[in-house]
């Protein structure tokens, strides 16, 4: 009897679609992170890109900036040279829904390019990220995948707090 009500739920949950990307390597896992930023993004009012949920916090509309910063930032460190015109302030500058989502777009766009263009030879060559502070470019790339999960989980707990649901959880509801 174990057996079998174990293996229903084993095949059950084979059978339960997964998100695309899941277990897809890291351009799968990519896919899906950017996926549901855009459309979590796009799902959210204009008015209120500029909430935040306690004075001195990012508003919804910095933590998109400072991902796409983040993202073309840390691009930058591996080689291509994608970071011009950000400075310290681009996070607050720019909070218009549709300004913050085409910087979101282009900075997965720009990973999305230059990702395949890294040689096998240099994904565990040295980097300097932050001062003195080194990485290989696949701890880079790493780190991409890895600060944008963590900020989508800000993000939610955002969009939840202003009775925003997320698209793919509707979807499931």
């Amino acid at each position: 009897m174990r057996k079998t009500l174990l293996s229903l739920l084993f095949t059950a949950f084979a059978l339960h679609a997964q998100p695309e990307g899941i277990f897809q390597g890291w351009d799968g896992e990519f896919q899906h992170v950017t996926s549901q930023l855009i459309a979590l993004a796009e799902a959210t009012p204009a008015d209120k890109f500029t909430w935040r949920p306690a004075p001195g916090v990012r508003s919804m509309s910095e933590v998109y900036m400072h991902i796409a910063v983040a993202n073309l930032f840390l691009l930058s460190r591996t080689g291509p040279q994608v970071a011009a015109g950000i400075d310290q302030n681009t996070e607050k500058k720019v909070t218009s829904k549709a300004e913050v989502i085409d910087w979101l777009k282009r900075s997965f766009d720009a990973i999305r390019k230059a990702r395949p263009q890294v040689k096998a030879s240099d994904w565990q060559r040295k980097v300097k990220v932050f001062g003195d502070t080194e990485g290989t470019i696949e701890s880079v790339y790493l780190r991409i995948i890895v600060h944008n999960n963590e900020h989508m989980g800000q993000l939610i707990a955002y969009a939840r707090m202003n009775g925003i649901v997320p698209p793919w959880s509707a979807t499931a509801q």
